[in-house]
C-alpha cells in the first residue's frame, strides 16, 4: 500500500508542475523528452531481460514502477532541465552530473530501503553512468533537432 501512495505521489507531484512550464518550452523540448522516454523504456526491457534488478511484486510491480518513474518524475524533470539549461552546455552537464550522482547513490538507497527495487547484477555506479550518458545523448538529439528541423524566424522573412 505504501508503494501505491509513493507511485501516485511521484506522478501527481511531478505533473502538477507542468502548468508552470511555458508552452513554448514544453513544445520545443517535448520531442527530446519523448526520445529519452523511449530510450529509458528500452533500458527497462533490457534490465528485466537480463535480470539487472529485482522489483517487489514481480512483473506487474516492475511495470508499475517503471511507468511511474519514466512517465512521472523523469519525463517532467527532463522538460524542466532543458527549459533551464539548454543552450548552456556546461550548466546542463554540471546539473546532470550532480542530479545523476544523487539519483545513483542517496536516492537509489532510499528507494531500495522502501522496497521499490533492488539492484542485482549492477552497482549504483551503473545507474550514474547510464543516466549521464543518456543526458549527453539527449542534448545531442536536441541540438540535432534544432539544426535540422526548427525553422528560424529569419527563414520566414
Amino acid at each position: 500500500m505504501l508503494t501505491f501512495f509513493i507511485r501516485c505521489g511521484l506522478i501527481l507531484l511531478s505533473w502538477s508542475t507542468i502548468f508552470l512550464l511555458p508552452k513554448k518550452s514544453f513544445l520545443k523540448f517535448l520531442p527530446v523528452t519523448i526520445f529519452s522516454t523511449v530510450v529509458l523504456l528500452v533500458e527497462d526491457m533490457i534490465g528485466r531481460t537480463y535480470k539487472l534488478w529485482k522489483v517487489k511484486g514481480g512483473k506487474r510491480g516492475a511495470t508499475k514502477n517503471a511507468l511511474t518513474f519514466i512517465f512521472g518524475p523523469f519525463f517532467v524533470a527532463n522538460l524542466w532541465t532543458f527549459h533551464f539549461t539548454y543552450g548552456r552546455f556546461w550548466v546542463y552537464t554540471i546539473f546532470n552530473l550532480l542530479f545523476d550522482l544523487v539519483f545513483a547513490y542517496p536516492l537509489h538507497y532510499f528507494l531500495d530501503k522502501l522496497g521499490l527495487y533492488k539492484l542485482k547484477k549492477v552497482k549504483p555506479i551503473f545507474l550514474f553512468y547510464t543516466a549521464f550518458t543518456y543526458s549527453m545523448l539527449n542534448y545531442g538529439f536536441q541540438l540535432f533537432l534544432d539544426k535540422n528541423f526548427i525553422i528560424k524566424e529569419k527563414d520566414h522573412k
